[in-house]
């Protein structure tokens, strides 16, 4: 599983990009790189620099390793349809990245850990793989003797309706079902898949 234990802050200042849910790091307090030698820092980025950001953006984003990273980017190469696109629909269809998509935890990292800590349930089998990819018509739910945890309870408060167009969610329940396979234009995060496309197309 990947854990960061560095800097968030500078993370999101050396991206430029929201990277974590954690409301702090989405506006940067300076608006240049950190370090000490950061607002100096003025030069122009270069192309292969710009492609190495947006590949470093989807990677913390999303949790994962280098080597996870680059293993999901083998696959989505291997499918038919456009690369990027199907890395993003697989870093998507993660189940921990579903659970927090659906509202049942605050942030990525904390849907990992839930999950890897056996609190839910997919087509009511206990699932402990972050990682698991969902498939159209899995069914999310919480384990009976999980429903009370305050941390989703909260989190849940901040889903209005259906959160996405693939997922849908019963509140009462307090399940969610992975209906289809996102799309790209329905994925909110504006990031450039090409670029990354590029990057390891080289």
């Amino acid at each position: 599983m990947a854990v960061f234990h560095g800097s968030r802050g500078k993370v999101c200042r050396r991206l430029e990009y929201p990277v974590f849910e954690s409301p702090k790091f989405t506006q940067p307090r300076r608006n240049y790189p950190p370090g000490q030698h950061g607002p100096s820092q003025r030069r122009r980025i270069s192309d292969y620099g710009m492609q190495l950001r947006e590949k470093q953006r989807m990677k913390y984003l999303y949790g994962v390793l280098e080597r996870q990273f680059r293993n999901y980017y083998k696959k989505a190469a291997q499918k038919e349809g456009p690369t990027g696109q199907n890395l993003f629909v697989a870093l998507e269809s993660r189940l921990d990245n579903t659970v927090y998509r659906l509202g049942l935890a605050p942030t990525r990292a904390s849907a990992r850990q839930l999950v890897s800590h056996r609190h839910f349930l997919v087509n009511e089998k206990i699932v402990n793989i972050p990682s698991s990819q969902m498939k159209p018509g899995d069914v999310i739910q919480v384990r009976d003797k999980s429903k009370k945890l305050g941390i989703i309870h909260d989190s849940m408060k901040r889903v209005k309706g259906d959160p996405y167009p693939w997922l849908s969610i019963d509140k009462a329940n307090i399940q969610g079902v992975f209906s289809e396979s996102p799309k790209r234009e329905d994925i909110p995060e504006e990031i450039n898949e090409q670029l990354i496309v590029e990057l390891y197309s080289k």
